[in-house]
């Protein structure tokens, strides 16, 4: 059964449900039967970077140069990575 028609089928057993039992739409609402959209996820942690000279960078902006060259001379990012 595609998910189309279980979708349908389901739909139409509610409708007979609430019309069996003298329920309405706002009626459900005003019992709470709708569990409240899920909040946004929450930010991703910030990023702090620093060298051994304590040079930092928060991951925001334009990577530093004293980053960019220990990239460019084959370090990871994630070397440097303290939060």
């Amino acid at each position: 059964m595609s998910l189309e028609i279980e979708r349908t089928a389901a739909t139409v057993w509610i409708r007979v449900q609430m019309a069996r039992h003298g329920l309405t739409l706002t009626e459900l609402q005003a019992a709470s039967s709708f569990p409240e959209k899920a909040p946004p996820p929450a930010p991703e942690p910030a990023r702090t970077y620093r060298n051994t000279e304590g040079q930092k960078w928060d991951g925001q902006g334009e990577m530093p140069a004293w980053l960019q060259q220990a990239i460019n001379a084959g370090q990871s990012a994630e070397h440097f990575r303290v939060a």
